[in-house]
């Protein structure tokens, strides 16, 4: 990765990620219709995903924008992630479409999720099962869209046409 310097600045030296530290999907299936867990149901699965983490020896991480699944607890030095291989996540929308709701809209399995026989569907049953949800949940249907603004049709007046000529 190459790092250009604003303008009349020192170079930088070269920045490199670490390996390991971006999970690459493997597979990623988009949820349609998305899954709405209503606030009651995005709490309790907070709340088990954090009791199951992996620094308490579970094989969840949960956070802002989903929860990740690893093969086992964080085991390394200062409670890094040793031996512990991510598998996948499920990604939603936090306080969509009301406040304390979350909207599930995707499940992504990582190289090493798959080669482990994970699949988009198995990573997202897994979490759910932390408080005994079902792949099968509410589903956020949109409805038809709504009839057009009768305020920003055209006019139903005639316009005024000129003559070029005059």
């Amino acid at each position: 990765m190459a790092v250009v310097p604003h303008v009349g600045q020192p170079p930088l030296p070269n920045v490199s990620l670490r390996p390991g530290a971006v999970a690459v999907p493997a597979l990623a299936s988009q949820i349609r219709p998305a899954l709405v867990l209503p606030e009651r149901e995005t709490r309790e699965l907070i709340a088990q995903a954090r009791l199951h983490d992996v620094g308490n020896g579970g094989h969840f991480a949960a956070g802002p924008a989903g929860i990740q699944v690893w093969s086992g607890p964080f085991d390394g030095p200062g409670g890094t992630r040793g031996s512990a291989v991510h598998l996948g996540s499920v990604d939603w929308s936090y306080n969509t479409p009301v406040k304390h709701y979350a909207t599930i809209y995707r499940a992504m399995v990582t190289a090493d999720g798959v080669a482990r026989g994970e699949t988009t569907a198995s990573i997202l049953a897994r979490v759910l099962a932390l408080t005994g949800l079902s792949v099968d949940g509410t589903r956020l249907t949109m409805p038809m869209p709504p009839a057009r603004d009768p305020f920003r049709q055209r006019s139903r007046w005639p316009t005024a046409v000129t003559d070029p000529g005059s």
